[in-house]
């Protein structure tokens, strides 16, 4: 694995990180500290959860169960705490699952901080991700009916030093390392990036967006800012909800699989997507390559920082994934990957 800085901190990660959704719904305790001592035993040296999990569904009664479990491993293993770089993230505006359904504020940031501590049985979050932006988002398929005409700018950049102020605060008690985002745009990260630098507030180093070979809006905008600004990509869904792997071609859906909990994956399921994968896998069968390591291989090696976040629903998944982390894709294979993606752009 490579080792990349993680936005322009002198914090070292690794390009790939340890995803923990499913932990507490489809993936089970025991199995999700199996998945830890994995990661890390592979060299990974950073984990992603959030306050909002487990997913599938997100449900009041069970927010915050993934960190509590996160939280007992750490527990159980309080050397290995200085093994990796914790990141999780507060949740915006929602159904009423948590706080309930308030905005991102100061007063709520640092509410849900300390609760992130709590469970977590840590004093210190490394990174603290904003898991969407107040003002709303065109990730998760908004994108197709995206407006946003009746935003208040004056409103969101106050918002934004309220939050700015807040997590200096933390900083200066040595409780958080690095502030970071995500579901983010150009537009919202260059606002952050300016309110801090003229204020000498926390500075964000990274944003969590989705990246695939299925999803690769941040190449249009983000990337520019991302290599230029130095905010590291936090890729999430590289398999693009498991449509990559192939399982769920020719409209198979596997027992115990997220699409049989979520028939449409959060609108990635569609015609055109079926489509994109049967060419990518195309490509992986030419050129002897398993068609998930080519497609996590993909996002490491773009013209931009990156770390591609590796969610895995059982311990033998990611053992799975884990035996390809050294792939490198030839430029003939980029090039191929390249054509398909002019041919199928945006396939969901």
């Amino acid at each position: 694995m490579k080792m990349i800085p993680l936005g322009q901190s002198t914090t070292q990660i690794t390009n790939y990180c340890l995803g923990t959704m499913t932990w507490g719904s489809q993936t089970p305790e025991a199995d999700a500290f199996r998945q830890m001592d994995m990661a890390l035993e592979a060299g990974i040296n950073i984990v992603d959860t959030a306050e909002m999990y487990p997913v599938n569904p997100v449900r009041a009664e069970t927010v915050g169960d993934t960190e509590a479990i996160l939280g007992c491993w750490i527990a159980a293993n309080p050397a290995r705490r200085a093994d990796f770089v914790l990141a999780t993230k507060v949740a915006g505006r929602n159904e009423g699952f948590v706080r309930p359904g308030q905005d991102i504020t100061g007063p709520t940031f640092l509410e849900a901080f300390e609760g992130s501590l709590k469970r977590l049985n840590t004093d210190r979050i490394d990174l603290y991700q904003m898991h969407w932006p107040n003002r709303g988002s065109y990730h998760f398929r908004q994108i197709w009916d995206y407006d946003p005409s009746g935003q208040d700018k004056a409103a969101t950049l106050a918002h934004m030093g309220d939050v700015l102020d807040a997590a200096e605060s933390l900083v200066k008690a040595g409780k958080l390392g690095h502030l970071a985002l995500s579901n983010d745009s150009a537009w919202g990260t260059a606002q952050w990036l300016r309110l801090s630098e003229e204020r000498g507030l926390p500075r964000i180093a990274s944003i969590q967006n989705e990246y695939s070979l299925l999803c690769r809006q941040f190449d249009s905008d983000l990337a520019e800012l991302a290599v230029n600004e130095h905010v590291t990509l936090l890729a999430f869904s590289p398999l693009a909800a498991g449509l990559l792997t192939g399982k769920y071609q020719g409209g198979a859906v596997p027992e115990g699989s997220r699409m049989s909990l979520n028939e449409t994956l959060s609108g990635r399921k569609t015609d055109r997507a079926d489509q994109a994968v049967a060419a990518y896998h195309e490509i992986a069968d030419r050129h002897g390559l398993d068609p998930i390591h080519m497609a996590l291989a993909f996002t490491v090696q773009r013209p931009f920082p990156v770390c591609s976040i590796l969610g895995a629903t059982t311990s033998d998944q990611l053992a799975y994934i884990l035996s390809g982390l050294e792939v490198t894709l030839s430029d003939e294979v980029l090039a191929e990957i390249n054509t398909t993606h002019r041919a199928i752009p945006m396939p969901y």
